[in-house]
């Protein structure tokens, strides 16, 4: 299969060269595809080739003359690909009332167009704010009158947009609609098919191996407060880079990611304020004689927190980038000084300001930590040291990303946990300081959240503080937010997300050999 795939690689790659030559509209299309069928990771150097091209004849050529599906699919690709274009090519496409045009309802594929490229939007952009309220309202009522295979489509995208769906469940649903596409290539169809079910594979492996990891550890046995999510939490760290070179990657984030969650349950929901402090300051001075002082359950944690690391420090030696886990240590030295700051609100029976609350949250969210960890194994040339010391600076985007996963986080569990005794999450301190009743803190929050995107889309603007390929594992913590937390706390309620786990990570796609080309 493997040498099937190699073949369909070549034959892909001349598709992406031979079509920039072509008409414009062709290149975005196939570029697009190549892209959401999950395979871009293949033709990374043609695809920025092409793109380059694109973007350098943008006022050059008569953008005028080209209808809304294909400008709207041009800014999206150009923007996802970090190039500015101006909001204000969509302005044509109002009437003299300043109101979108009410003909363009009549074209669903150029309003599905319209509604992914929005997505991309920055702050003061308020023709892309009014594009997602135009769209998402005349799609939702043209719905009933649409064949079953475009209904299908526009259901799966109102529901999560490309821009916040992560990578690979795009790819499992896209790789269903995309033999209907008018331009569909058999050739790109198969190789994402193959390509889907051989990292499926590598990804089954990976899940099977931390298993044995996990089962040796008998965590379920020994902690049996802690919520057992090894595979959930596997779907985290695939979400954040699922290509084949990062296999030791997502096997040992994932083991340390479990470690946070058990830090997290143990504080929440078992350890004593006297244990917590304990542990908390065993974590700040990270050295093994720390845990003579522990209980012997916190002894377990502590003891395993630095076995993993030990074994990230292994394998980061052998590649001659040792400087990265000070970083990671660091990280989660925060991480769980942020987790006893929350635990000391609820033992002081404290509800902090908005503010105060977020500014800690974004911590306690656990995605710097993620992503600092995540950076030892992008190899060299990409998570430079300078790398690290932007993510210790806790830039915009990383900031951005963690609110949205506090804050989407926090509006689906916070009944829950403060029916457990928690303490205050963001609804509450949102409700107290501005006297609003629930339902508006949400939307307040909710409002928080989108200003968030507009953050992380403005940062990935050329040119950037750091590679894009280290930026997009922070978009795709965000997006696993979203993926993770729009329908309720799918982490604490397993059941709501297995059968996204179960169609990326168990079901292949099938496959029919005489079909293949």
């Amino acid at each position: 299969m493997q040498r099937k795939v190699e073949e369909l690689k070549e034959e892909v790659k001349g598709l992406v060269m031979k079509y920039s030559q072509k008409n414009p509209l062709q290149k975005l299309e196939l570029i697009d595809a190549i892209q959401r069928l999950g395979v871009s990771y293949h033709f990374e150097r043609e695809i920025n080739e092409v793109l380059e091209k694109i973007y350098s004849s943008y006022g050059i050529r008569d953008e005028e003359d080209d209808d809304l599906y294909t400008i709207s699919l041009w800014f999206r690709l150009l923007r996802e690909h970090g190039y500015y274009i101006s909001c204000d090519v969509f302005n044509k496409f109002k009437d003299r009332d300043g109101e979108f045009k009410a003909s363009l309802t009549f074209d669903v594929p150029a309003m599905l167009s319209l509604y992914e490229a929005a997505h991309l939007r920055m702050h003061g952009e308020e023709i892309l704010d009014e594009a997602i309220v135009f769209t998402t309202t005349h799609l939702q009522l043209e719905l009933s009158n649409m064949n079953s295979d475009l209904a299908g489509k526009v259901t799966f995208a109102l529901n999560r947009s490309i821009r916040k769906n992560i990578p690979r469940s795009e790819t499992r649903h896209y790789i269903s609609f995309y033999p209907k596409e008018n331009s569909h290539n058999k050739t790109l169809l198969k190789l994402a098919q193959l390509d889907f079910n051989v990292l499926q594979a590598l990804h089954q492996k990976e899940v099977a191996n931390l298993s044995r990891w996990w089962k040796n550890l008998d965590f379920k046995r020994k902690l049996p407060y802690a919520r057992d999510r090894l595979v959930e939490l596997y779907f985290w760290i695939y979400a954040i880079f699922f290509e084949p070179q990062y296999s030791l990657a997502r096997e040992l984030v994932t083991k340390v990611v479990a470690m946070v969650s058990i830090i997290d349950d143990t504080f929440d929901a078992h350890g004593t304020y006297e244990e917590i402090k304990l542990f908390t300051e065993a974590v700040i001075r990270w050295d093994i004689s720390a845990k003579d002082v522990l209980p012997d359950y916190m002894k377990l944690i502590y003891q395993t927190i630095l076995d993993t690391h030990s074994q990230l420090e292994e394998h980061i030696d052998k590649e001659g980038r040792s400087y990265g886990l000070a970083y990671a240590k660091q990280a989660m030295k925060e991480l769980v000084q942020a987790y006893f700051e929350e635990v000391g609100w609820f033992h002081n029976k404290y509800t902090p300001r908005v503010e105060d609350y977020i500014s800690n949250g974004e911590v306690s969210a656990t995605y710097y930590a993620l992503t600092t960890t995540s950076f030892l194994f992008m190899g060299e040339g990409i998570a430079t040291e300078e790398a690290f010391i932007w993510a210790s600076n806790k830039p915009k985007i990383i900031k951005a990303a963690s609110l949205i996963g506090r804050l989407m986080n926090d509006i689906v569990s916070h009944k829950f946990e403060q029916k457990r005794e928690h303490c205050a999450s963001a609804v509450e301190c949102c409700m107290e300081q501005h006297g609003v009743e629930e339902e508006e803190a949400y939307k307040m929050l909710h409002q928080e959240i989108e200003n968030a995107w507009k953050d992380i889309n403005q940062e990935f603007m050329k040119p950037t503080a750091v590679a894009t390929s280290i930026l997009e594992r922070v978009l795709n913590l965000a997006r696993m937010s979203d993926v993770t937390y729009k329908d309720g706390d799918s982490y604490t309620n397993p059941h709501l997300i297995k059968d996204t786990i179960s169609l990326l990570l168990v079901d292949p796609i099938p496959i029919h050999e005489h079909l293949l080309p």
